[in-house]
């Protein structure tokens, strides 16, 4: 473990203030390029940094959740939902984490990410948006103003079931390997369920902080998060976060799912090079 400096706490910030962008931007938290860094490049074990990143996720759910435009872009109905599944699964995934080797989650890594990010690649030309306010959204659809269109826009959820089991999955993945959960959700809430990519990316923003406390717990239990790296990566993600949000909300659909695509298909590459 790396002693404590001044200039390795200057890394961690600058690093949470790129892992907060990404982790508003898109909904995954930021761990997905957080927990990379800190592995290959920090030479932090991978259980410290899934519960350094885990503490970074809580802080960007917080910022975003906290947005007066976040709160009108996030599925209050369908998250709360979808977070019942998301939470049983992030308890199961901390305690199994102390099963697996380190190796193991690498690859685990590797493959959640380079599958979600082909998903994404597969939807560029779908925006799942009904450009007609009256529309009726449904029990768990939504509505919210896009810059883009330059109207409010209308969505209804489709294929409700499947969001839970692959929820549940997602609560797992984010305590195994630190990254929020939007990792699975988003993509997936995104291509089959008809939730436009920047409602999909807030909603999962707020439900992986729910998901990464619980996860969080369980690694803090086991002495497994580092104090000073994990208060040094939050409070840049603090300012991150704000700086993502604002991002989102002006940047083109396509252009978010090219980003999101080449930062999963990126980290999943270095992840498997790591574990060979």
């Amino acid at each position: 473990m790396p002693d404590i400096s001044l200039a390795l706490a200057l890394i961690l910030f600058v690093s949470g203030a790129a892992a907060g962008v990404v982790g508003a931007l898109l909904g995954l938290g930021g761990g997905v390029f957080l927990v990379p860094l800190l592995v290959l490049v920090l030479h932090v074990p991978m259980r410290e940094a899934v519960g350094i990143s885990l503490t970074t996720v809580i802080a960007t759910s917080s910022v975003v959740s906290s947005a007066r435009a976040g709160r009108s872009l996030i599925n209050l109905r369908l998250g709360m939902l979808l977070e019942v599944a998301t939470t049983a699964g992030g308890l199961t995934g901390g305690v199994v984490a102390a099963l697996l080797s380190t190796v193991v989650l690498q690859r685990l890594f590797g493959v959640v990410a380079i599958l979600s990010g082909l998903s994404m690649l597969g939807r560029l030309g779908r925006r799942n948006v009904i450009l007609d306010p009256a529309m009726d959204p449904g029990r768990l659809g939504g509505r919210f103003y896009e810059d883009e269109s330059g109207t409010e826009v209308t969505y209804r959820a489709k294929r409700v079931p499947l969001a839970m089991a692959v929820s549940f999955v997602a609560g797992s993945v984010s305590s195994l390997l630190g990254v929020g959960g939007g990792i699975l959700k988003v993509p997936v809430l995104n291509t089959w369920c008809g939730v436009p990519l920047r409602a999909a990316a807030a909603t999962s923003a707020f439900m992986i902080g729910v998901t990464a406390t619980s996860g969080a717990v369980i690694y803090y239990g086991r002495g497994e998060i580092v104090p000073w790296m994990a208060a040094a990566a939050v409070l840049g993600v603090l300012g991150g976060s704000r700086a993502g949000f604002a991002l989102g909300a002006r940047a083109r659909a396509k252009w978010l799912k090219l980003f999101l695509a080449a930062i999963l298909i990126g980290v999943a590459l270095l992840m498997f090079v790591r574990a060979a």
